[in-house]
């Protein structure tokens, strides 16, 4: 067993070393799904063969010691030196190395497992498309159960949950790449009509009402934009764009469903499928969206982001935002 626990051990660290030089495309959630799973292996067979048999080690000797303890008294002897057999007693009931390393990690592990499949899961923002709203090393928290419960790894959904709704910030698989999470914000909802021309939003042919804030700073380029605040639902957000941006797509895609969608010099008009979301970022014009790479599927969607727990950079930054 200790061979072979240190063979699975350095097959998780090879992986894990092989993921972060960027020699295989790592799937976090298929690893810990892994991790509970051997770890919770090896937890039974501990509880259940490993355990009891140090147990009876550990009888066995203080039954010896008694025995031993009989036998002198037999003898009319009272007074022995006896050793203390307690430190003995702990070695012996002790989990090994590799049941340390394996059976003594699983609470853990499971607990973690489950969290972030069903309850919260972190994330951390890599990019600008989010600005103003997220920013550049904000650490998110994502709620998992909003939009329903779905099966780890398999991502099969088995609670119904709340819909999406227009302004909703929310985590996906992208679509060209599912190994990869985006965040986004929802715009468009099965069925609806999108237009983004002349970096004005209209839904369904109805123009989406903007007021201009005070322009922003955005650090990260040392730069001031045009601000924006709209209203997408129930969410009040604020956007910004760059006016030295053409309004037209550049560059979009071959995705799924592109003839729904009809480019020109003004920007792109798109007919949301059934069962699909288009989604668009905050930073208008400095964001890889559903303009460009196409609709999001319903089941790539991993829940909604809400809450910034940290930044280390701006400890402001911590809170709800919409």
């Amino acid at each position: 067993m200790p061979i072979l626990t240190a063979l699975v051990l350095a097959a998780f660290a090879g992986y894990g070393a092989a993921w972060y030089f960027g020699a295989v495309e790592g799937n976090f959630a298929l690893l810990l799904f892994v991790a509970t799973a051997v770890t919770g292996l090896y937890w039974l067979a501990d509880r259940f063969y490993f355990l009891p048999r140090r147990r009876a080690a550990a009888a066995a000797l203080e039954a010896n010691q008694a025995q031993r303890r009989a036998e002198l008294a037999a003898r009319g002897i009272s007074q022995v030196d006896e050793q203390d057999i307690a430190p003995a007693r702990e070695r012996i009931l002790a989990q090994p190395w590799w049941l340390d390393w394996t059976a003594g990690l699983f609470p853990v592990i499971a607990i973690v497992f489950m969290l972030r499949s069903f309850v919260f899961e972190p994330f951390k923002i890599p990019s600008g498309s989010m600005i103003p709203t997220l920013l550049v090393g904000d650490l998110i928290l994502v709620n998992k159960f909003t939009y329903g419960l779905k099966v780890p790894v398999l991502n099969t959904r088995i609670t119904q949950g709340n819909p999406l709704q227009r302004g909703d910030v929310v985590v996906f698989r992208y679509p060209p790449k599912p190994s990869v999470d985006y965040i986004k914000r929802v715009v468009g909802l099965p069925g609806d009509e999108v237009s983004y021309l002349n970096k004005r939003l209209t839904i369904n042919g109805q123009p989406i009402a903007t007021t201009q804030d005070s322009d922003f700073f955005d650090e990260s380029v040392m730069e001031y934009f045009p601000q924006f605040s709209e209203q997408l639902g129930e969410k009040n957000h604020r956007f910004i764009v760059d006016p030295r941006r053409p309004a037209f797509v550049s560059g979009a895609d071959e995705f799924s469903r592109r003839d729904n969608c009809r480019y020109s010099v003004q920007g792109v008009t798109c007919k949301v499928p059934e069962g699909q979301y288009f989604m668009m970022g905050d930073n208008r014009d400095n964001s890889l969206d559903s303009r460009y790479w196409g609709f999001v599927p319903d089941a790539n969607i991993v829940g909604k982001a809400f809450f910034v727990w940290m930044n280390f950079g701006d400890l402001k930054r911590i809170g709800g935002f919409n």
